[in-house]
C-alpha cells in the first residue's frame, strides 16, 4: 500500500492546508479535506474593482487544451493570483502618457476565450466602480445648440 505522508500531499500540491492542522495534534478525515480543498486557480485581474498599477507581476507558465506550455504575467492580491493580459499592459501604458502620477486603474472585461477583449480606465476614489454594461452604454452627451 503506497502512503503519501502529510509533507509530500505538500510538496505535491501547493494549496494543501490541514483544516484540523493545531499545533499537528489532529489529522483531518478525507472528507475534511475534500470540503476545504481549494485547486490551485489563476484569477482575471479585471475581477478587481480597483487595481492598483505598483502591484508586482511574476511569470507564470500553463497548458492549454492542446498541452501546450504557454507563459503569462500575473500579480498576487490576498494570497490569489491573478492573470494581467499583455493588452492590460499596453492599456496602462497609454493612460500613464497622460496620466503620469495614475495609482489605480479598472479594467473591463468583455467577450471570453480567444475573442476577450479588455478595456482600462483610471481609477479616482470618487467614482464608483463601472459595470461592464455601464462602460457601454455611457457615452458623451451631445452638446446643445446654442439659443
Amino acid at each position: 500500500m503506497n502512503h503519501i505522508t502529510e509533507a509530500e500531499g505538500r510538496e505535491l500540491d501547493p494549496g494543501y492546508h490541514n483544516p484540523k492542522q493545531d499545533g499537528g495534534a489532529e489529522m483531518a478525515t478525507i472528507k475534511e479535506e475534500a470540503q476545504a480543498y481549494e485547486p490551485p486557480q489563476t484569477l482575471n485581474i479585471a475581477d478587481l474593482d480597483k487595481i492598483p498599477i505598483d502591484l508586482e507581476l511574476k511569470d507564470g507558465t500553463g497548458k492549454d487544451k492542446e498541452g501546450l506550455e504557454f507563459k503569462y504575467k500575473y500579480a498576487v492580491v490576498d494570497g490569489k493570483q491573478y492573470r494581467v493580459a499583455g493588452s492590460i499592459l499596453g492599456g496602462i501604458k497609454a493612460i500613464l502618457q497622460k496620466m503620469p502620477n495614475l495609482q489605480f486603474v479598472q479594467v473591463i472585461k468583455q467577450g471570453q476565450g480567444m475573442n476577450t477583449r479588455y478595456q482600462v480606465i483610471p481609477y479616482t476614489e470618487q467614482a464608483a466602480p463601472i459595470t461592464t454594461a455601464e462602460a457601454i452604454v455611457q457615452q458623451p452627451a451631445a452638446p446643445t445648440p446654442p439659443q
